[in-house]
């Protein structure tokens, strides 16, 4: 699995830890070059020595570095969209999973359904924090000991993947409508 940042790896390390009995084998990756032309080369490139390749990714990413190429703001959301349909019709060893606007939406989702506005990924975490008050975005919260993101939320899961898949397609025109499509990689994984 290819991902765009710390908390994504942490998450996909604790199904790794948790899940034991899953038939694959989660390396989650983070490339040393973070921008989104340089994920999509490393997902072409993984996905000819690997069956299945997931690619992880927020868009509050893609929105951040499309503000920071103002003059070509539309040209890395247009990009993105290229790479999208590319592995839509050519790469079907590869999933694309799309978090708008990050995975805390996704842990979000196993408490309630929500499919509003987020133009940043602090919105969502301060709507999480109503149900996990202590969270915090760090590799100790998330990876702690009989306690880690995972098992906490795991009974919920069944809830995550129900409201995930509630959510509509992404759309351009809308960049900011919250999603995630993580239930995908449960799917792919095959854990219900």
């Amino acid at each position: 699995a290819v991902v765009d940042g710390e908390t994504e790896f942490w998450y996909l390390q604790m199904i790794k830890r948790n899940e034991r009995n899953i038939k694959v084998d989660i390396k989650p990756e983070i490339p040393q070059k973070k921008k989104l032309a340089d994920q999509y080369i490393k997902v072409l490139e993984l996905s000819k020595v690997y069956d299945k390749v997931i690619w992880i990714v927020d868009f509050d990413v893609i929105l951040s570095e499309s503000q920071k190429t103002k003059p070509n703001q539309r040209r890395v959301i247009d990009s993105f969209f290229e790479y999208k349909n590319s592995i839509e019709k050519k790469h079907k060893d590869i999933v694309l999973i799309i978090n708008q606007p990050c995975l805390e939406l996704w842990l979000l989702l196993h408490f309630e359904y929500t499919a509003q506005q987020f133009t940043n990924c602090e919105g969502a975490e301060k709507i999480l924090k109503r149900h996990l008050t202590d969270y915090l975005k760090s590799e100790k919260y998330f990876t702690k000991q009989d306690n880690d993101i995972y098992l906490k939320l795991k009974a919920n899961l069944p809830k995550a993947i129900s409201n995930s898949k509630k959510s509509k397609a992404f759309d351009a025109e809308s960049p900011y409508t919250g999603l995630t499509e993580m239930y995908k990689l449960f799917e792919a994984i095959e854990i219900p």
